[in-house]
């Protein structure tokens, strides 16, 4: 019996649960039924597997019966709380004044049956995720009730205006999903998978004894290029993949009573909302490939985003996927209500030649520290290996040289307006727009090598996003003179300035 005020989860999450748990036992049972069928046929197999998977669904959907009947919650004036357990009961409750998001996920197994997961949160970096709640399913209804009821703070006639969409997918911008790191790293995914199940199933040998004949006629260094070669185009086909089920319908509007709201997604969807009165700047992040090809992503800067868990995803922040720069700094203005982008408003004063000497040595070390490991263990293991040690210090050793000379291009610093803007950066280069009013503190750091350069680093610290965000190698007065000028008195006591 449910008391009065009281919602339950919806029952339809049980279809959903057994959907799952069927996917999960065909995926083990399948491999597990072809190796016994090998050497005991096909009715042993079956024999064997098929109890074995029943259980599981039934055990599975039944424990999740179970959950459902012992959880219960309800939104009153002041909290929401969630009651839930059979054996130890958990009353859990966030109070309605601290919270900050309320997220809607779909997978494809409850957009089947047209259920949405809420999660709630105060945005927090509390432990054991005392800082969320996360009703696990109830209805697209319910869940946009939740979403909007709970994030309505502004007052009558207070709310503020501009409301309407900010940004729409153009299906155009998937041409940047394979300039980012993705694609090669799905590329060497695919090559170990497919060597790992060749393992499983006693056939490794076999696959590098046909790789070995397919490219016999070539050389070793020719095998290398066409192998990497494939799968990059592997990665390439992923990274698309990819991006279309993250971004697919992506839409970012403002709805009445300033709230900002991300919805995107192919199979799983997801609606992300974020309070404009929490948000303290932007962070336009361009990495390599999409900065060669004139394009960045907008990321949101603000109190409420917590650090992600490690199950979650990392993209929670971000209100524009990778789209042309001019678009990404017009997305940008429009969500600080600003006629320009502080980010791009403003020109950025360099950094002292120093900074570069400390990029050209971090990043030749580097380069010849990997060759002389490669050269070592071909010296020691096997002549491939010393192949590869040359190979890399031909292709590292010049582009650490030009990632270090475009990574001090990329430092610069400045103040417009309310905002400070840092930016640094090669491989992800990140303008930084803060909105001075949301730093706290300042951390001066300062090695015992930038020290004798004459150079430091200054961070300002902030409740919002990363919690700090640095100038990185600025002149020792350049970066100490900049920090007092962006908030003034923040740091005048610790100052000695020069009399003359």
């Amino acid at each position: 019996m449910i008391p009065a005020g009281w919602s339950t989860l919806d029952n339809r999450t049980l279809v959903a649960t057994a959907l799952g748990y069927t996917g999960v036992a065909v995926a083990a049972g399948v491999p597990v039924a072809i190796g016994i069928s090998g050497g005991a046929g096909l009715g042993v197999a079956l024999a064997w597997v098929l109890p074995f998977a029943a259980a599981l669904i039934v055990l599975g959907t039944a424990a999740d019966y179970v959950r459902l009947l012992k959880t219960r919650y309800r939104t009153g004036e002041e909290r929401v709380e969630l009651h839930t357990g059979l054996l130890f009961t958990q009353r859990r409750s966030l109070a309605r004044e601290r919270i900050r998001t309320v997220d809607l996920t779909a997978n494809p197994l409850l957009r089947i049956v047209g259920l949405v997961k809420v999660k709630i949160g105060t945005g927090e970096r509390a432990e054991s995720g005392q800082s969320t709640l996360t009703l696990d399913a109830v209805t697209r209804e319910e869940g946009d009730r939740l979403r909007r009821e709970l994030l309505r703070r502004a007052e009558q006639g207070e709310a503020p205006t501009g409301e309407g969409s900010l940004a729409v997918l153009d299906p155009g911008w998937i041409r940047y999903a394979p300039l980012s790191f993705v694609a090669p790293a799905l590329g060497i995914a695919a090559g170990g998978a497919v060597m790992q199940v060749s393992e499983w199933f006693g056939l490794q040998k076999g696959v590098i004894a046909w790789v070995g004949d397919l490219f016999r006629d070539l050389p070793l260094v020719a095998m290398i290029v066409v192998l990497a070669a494939i799968l990059l185009v592997v990665g390439v086909i992923g990274s698309l993949g990819l991006w279309v089920e993250m971004w697919w319908n992506f839409h970012l509007e403002r709805e009445p009573g300033g709230t900002l709201r991300v919805r995107r997604g192919l199979l799983t969807t997801r609606s992300i909302s974020l309070e404009e009165r929490r948000l303290r700047g932007v962070d336009v992040v361009e990495p390599l490939g999409t900065r060669l090809a004139g394009a960045a992503r907008v990321d949101a800067i603000a109190t409420g985003i917590a650090q992600q868990q490690e199950n979650e995803k990392t993209d929670s922040k971000t209100l524009l996927p990778a789209a042309p720069k001019d678009i990404a700094d017009r997305v940008a203005a429009d969500v600080l209500r600003e006629p320009v982008a502080p980010t791009a408003a403003v020109r950025l004063a360099g950094h002292p030649v120093a900074a570069r000497g400390r990029r050209l040595r971090w990043a030749v070390g580097s380069a010849l520290l990997l060759v002389a490991i490669l050269a070592v263990l071909g010296w020691l293991l096997t002549d491939v290996l010393l192949h590869i040690a040359w190979i890399a210090a031909v292709v590292t050793l010049p582009v650490a040289v030009l990632l270090a000379l475009d990574a001090y291009r990329s430092l610069g610093h400045g103040i417009t307006g309310e905002y400070l803007v840092a930016r640094s950066g090669t491989v992800r280069r990140s303008t930084v727009a803060l909105q001075r009013g949301g730093v706290i503190g300042w951390r001066v750091k300062q090695s015992v090598f930038q020290r004798r350069a004459g150079l430091v680093t200054v961070m300002a610290t902030t409740a919002a996003g990363a919690g700090g965000y640095s100038v990185l190698d600025a002149g020792q007065d350049q970066g100490l003179l900049f920090a007092e000028d962006a908030v003034p008195g923040l740091l005048s006591e610790f100052l000695e300035r020069d009399s003359r």
